[in-house]
């Protein structure tokens, strides 16, 4: 018998490090949040010191780094929060959770709860098809070749640049402008209808009427006021942002902390779940605790970028109760490391090799590579 269809998920000591702790919690945050502040404000600092271009850019491009990896790690805390696992209150989650997610312009909740579909169904690649919507190998081969190039040059790791400045900056705002549009629109078509019968009852339900459908955003309320007082406070801290620093400076640095904060984390999660041997069941036989165990990778990294990324890289475990605070996974992992036996370590030197794994053979349940 294989050793993963002895263990149970009892056998997995998760109970002592459940615990939640204010104290570390609005720590992690304010060593966060406050480096932040001090690096845009150095940003302005260099801009009216140095009078060569060139000179700016030398010294401004360090300072884009640490930004970068700040906000990985303010994105990685947001995570925590959509899990509850930050501070010890709901409430707290919440709120910390909209200003993390408010600082890398993207609304929280709604992505939190399409994060939680992710987890409920992980290594199940029937319904769920991963960050970058994996076709299976039947779909491919019906593919022109067209097509298929589409797909590949679509799925490469280069694609993570545009596709995460998309993902951050454009797609939250057009959801908002999309639920405006589909507002007005169905608020007018049901207004001509209802003019012919003079009935205005709930003619301005914005619960059944300002959502935008198609967008990720907008499938409950809550999602819908999060996706509006998430774009206020960003344009509202752009317009401040581009009067304080100017408009091309903040722009320029705004784009290059986004862009590059965005492709590591869409490929760190992206590399998490697709690679050479990841499970990749169908339903009808699928388990959530390979899908924990064999189904999220653990990197392997320097410990001062696991700061920055706040543990994620103990993955299996994060997968396995998602209730567990970042600052116990490291000791959770180790606590439990016999038991991992079955799950994937991944270096950096391995990524690359992961972007190859982007088909789901469904009846061989696994991942291939093109």
């Amino acid at each position: 018998m294989e050793k993963h269809q002895t263990i149970k998920r009892s056998d997995f000591t998760l109970a002592p490090f459940l615990k939640r702790s204010n104290a570390r919690a609005f720590w992690q945050v304010l060593t966060t949040v406050i480096p932040i502040a001090l690096l845009w404000i150095l940003i302005e600092f260099v801009e009216k010191q140095s009078s060569s271009t060139f000179l700016k850019a030398l010294e401004v491009f360090p300072i884009l780094a640490l930004l970068t990896l700040l906000s990985l790690r303010a994105f990685s805390l947001m995570h925590d929060c959509g899990h509850g696992s930050l501070f010890r209150s709901r409430w707290l989650n919440r709120v910390t959770g909209f200003l993390l997610g408010s600082l890398n312009a993207i609304p929280q909740y709604p992505w939190s709860r399409d994060h939680a579909f992710h987890h409920r169904h992980n290594g199940n690649w029937e319904i769920y098809r991963g960050p970058i919507d994996v076709i299976t190998v039947e779909e491919y081969d019906s593919l022109s070749r067209s097509n298929q190039l589409f797909y590949k040059i679509s799925r490469h790791w280069l694609m993570l640049f545009p596709g995460g400045f998309f993902y951050l900056v454009i797609k939250p705002r057009l959801a908002l402008a999309h639920s405006i549009i589909h507002f007005i629109w169905s608020v007018s078509c049901e207004f001509f209808h209802r003019l012919r019968k003079t009935d205005f009852k709930n003619i301005f339900s914005f619960s059944t009427k300002f959502r935008a459908h198609h967008s990720g955003y907008g499938d409950s309320s809550g999602e819908l006021l999060d996706l509006v007082a998430n774009n206020l406070v960003v344009l509202s801290s752009w317009f401040f942002m581009s009067k304080w620093l100017g408009v091309g400076l903040f722009v320029i640095c705004y784009s290059i902390v986004m862009t590059a904060s965005a492709a590591a984390f869409i490929c760190i999660f992206f590399v998490q779940h697709n690679y050479q041997g990841s499970y990749a069941s169908r339903k009808d036989n699928w388990s959530s605790l390979r899908g924990a165990v064999e189904g999220s990778s653990n990197l392997i990294l320097p410990r001062s970028l696991n700061w920055f990324l706040a543990d994620i890289s103990f993955h299996s475990i994060h997968h396995l109760c998602d209730r567990i605070p970042n600052y116990h996974l490291r000791a959770c992992h180790n606590q439990n490391k016999n038991l991992l036996l079955e799950a994937k370590y991944l270096k950096i030197s391995d990524i690359h090799e992961c972007f190859k794994y982007i088909l789901w053979d469904h009846k061989k349940q696994n991942l291939r590579a093109v």
